[in-house]
């Protein structure tokens, strides 16, 4: 509430307007959380005490820590492949820029799961590898890694491609000017500037791979629900343990969720003074 006052009149009152749809709104959404909060806490088949008895046991930890392992190393090497891609797609060479369109038209669609499968049989279609048993070079593990990351890299290919293209002409035309070399005025002039662009979708991109790490259950890994799903396969508890996978990927997401933000704002510094 606040006065304004007009000539010589005295200073009149300006009334803010009642917003009772918004105050409704917000007691219904309340109630409903309630609700749920108090549903999820009274009905005895969410099984809380196995839920706490799991939820920290050395099986669950060890299958986080594959996760984690699986998701870093993935997102690592698809970084440095969709960076060589978003290169090769800006490229003037037009064999480069096909094969880069081709690998991300590919892979964009083709889905995880076939990937995957397709790279856990791979020995039905090569048998050897470069004179070695294929089973012997592509595990498990490797197979998870391969699928991960030629999935991946297609899409981090398109996120530096939009970060590059956000940068205007004009920077590397300066750039050229004053006698920098191209791989110099891309890691000077470009990149810092396109990284403002680059680290949100990548961000999401990586918290996206910790999700999808699930997945690769499928083929046996030990990552996290594999982890839960042997558990409950021999102990019936199913809702419990689902909830502990629950559980840490919305920790591990809320975790990233606080990096995503200081890395932004570190990029956004200059924007903010």
């Amino acid at each position: 509430m606040s006065t304004v006052s007009l000539g010589g009149a005295p200073p009149a009152r300006i009334i803010g307007r009642k917003k009772y749809g918004t105050w409704v709104a917000g007691l219904v959404v309340a109630g409903l959380v309630a609700l749920l909060l108090g549903s999820a806490f009274t009905n005895r088949n969410f099984s809380w005490p196995a839920f706490g008895h799991y939820v920290f046991s050395p099986s669950i930890l060890l299958g986080l820590g594959h996760t984690l392992e699986l998701a870093v190393l993935s997102m690592a090497l698809s970084i440095v492949a969709g960076v060589g891609l978003a290169m090769m797609r800006q490229s003037a060479n037009r064999v480069l820029t096909t094969v880069a369109g081709a690998y991300i038209w590919v892979f964009r669609a083709t889905p995880l799961l076939v990937l995957l499968l397709l790279l856990y049989n791979l020995a039905a279609l090569y048998p050897k590898l470069f004179t070695l048993d294929t089973n012997s070079v592509v595990t498990v593990a490797g197979a998870a890694i391969i699928g991960l990351t030629l999935h991946e890299a297609a899409y981090c290919a398109e996120i530096f491609r939009a970060g590059l293209i956000s940068v205007g002409r004009g920077q590397r035309e300066a750039a050229e000017a004053l006698g920098m070399p191209g791989v110099l005025a891309l890691r000077r002039i470009v990149l810092p500037q396109a990284m403002r662009a680059i680290v949100p979708p990548l961000t999401n991109q990586f918290v996206n791979v910790v999700k999808t790490t699930s997945i690769v259950s499928v083929i046996a890994m030990p990552e996290l629900l594999y982890s839960a799903q042997i558990i409950y396969a021999r102990t019936y508890e199913t809702i419990p343990l689902l909830l502990v996978v629950t559980f840490w990927y919305l920790v591990v997401t809320a975790l990233l969720t606080v990096v995503q933000r200081r890395v932004e704002r570190h990029f956004d510094r200059g924007e903010l003074r």
